[in-house]
């Protein structure tokens, strides 16, 4: 019996680089932690800085050390800046363009990403390679012609150069949409044709009910570029009642130039939509991303 023990035991060095592995997933773990913390504390940062400015008194954005925690807290600021600026018809102006563009550019991109992924047509991947190359033209090329094409339409100072050009989708959102329905089962499908149905039966009944991670995604990235597209307004808005936030914000700075608080109360009215918008729909987000990124 001793000898049976002494065989059944596992050797003291296999114990040893057992807890040496455990030690190393532990330290692991811990620094990966760390860098998270440090990385969420940095970007976190500035935003903690523009709240705490917006509730601080004129004097106060300066001082020398930075006070972080105002003393006393003034939230004049933002009733002050919402009186000042028509900040509600920017957050219209922008809520209906974002909005607007970012339905536009779901159900085209889906439509065309459905397309691309389960439909079989001649050079479907070599238009699918065209495509990508577009992602990878920068947009300061084509603002120019863009610029005089919409001049001569007689677009300028009006909402259409902002909203036209995406309701026909976008190559990113079309990229993630056929990344997406291609990871889903071709069970899904078949099962459909079986039941006669054609493929906008297909792609409006069966993949689009569990796309909602997909979908969600575009909604969140959509809502936010427009939200916080500043170059677009610029150079195509002209009109102070066309004006989105971002146009709003940088009109309240040239005319309260010295008056930090204001512009930073205008910048946290402004930030608060984007992150709702995220907080609902992050869970859909994340597991999008994760799906998409996973299947080739």
């Amino acid at each position: 019996m001793e000898n049976v023990s002494r065989i059944e035991a596992p050797p003291v060095a296999q114990v040893r680089q057992h807890r040496f592995h455990r030690r190393e997933q532990i330290v692991g773990r811990v620094l990966a932690y760390v860098i998270l913390i440090l990385g969420a504390f940095a970007m976190l940062l500035p935003l903690f800085w523009m709240l705490s400015t917006s509730l601080k008194p004129e004097r106060g954005v300066f001082t020398m050390p930075p006070q972080w925690i105002p003393d006393p807290i003034i939230l004049d600021n933002y009733t002050e800046v919402w009186q000042r600026t028509d900040l509600a018809r920017g957050f219209f102006n922008s809520t209906f363009i974002a909005l607007t563009t970012t339905i536009g550019e779901i159900l085209v991109s889906t439509l065309a990403g459905f397309a691309f992924a389960r439909m079989l047509f001649p050079g479907r991947k070599y238009f699918f390679g065209l495509l990508l190359v577009t992602m990878m033209i920068p947009g300061v090329v084509t603002m120019i012609p863009a610029f005089i094409l919409f001049r001569l339409l007689g677009w300028i100072d009006t909402w259409l150069p902002l909203i036209v050009p995406l309701l026909f989708g976008t190559a990113f959102a079309i990229f993630l949409s056929r990344q997406y329905f291609s990871s889903l089962p071709r069970e899904l499908e078949d099962a459909a044709k079986v039941d006669g149905c054609n493929y906008w039966q297909i792609y409006w009944y069966i993949f689009m009910p569990n796309a909602k991670p997909i979908i969600a995604t575009l909604f969140v990235l959509g809502v936010i570029a427009r939200w916080n597209d500043f170059l677009g307004p610029l150079i195509y808005l002209r009109s102070v009642e066309n004006f989105t936030i971002p146009l709003m914000l940088i009109r309240l700075n040239s005319v309260y130039a010295l008056r930090w608080p204001l512009l930073m109360a205008g910048s946290v009215i402004a930030v608060v939509p984007v992150i709702v918008v995220f907080i609902l729909l992050q869970r859909y987000f994340v597991e999008s991303v994760a799906i998409t990124g996973i299947k080739g």
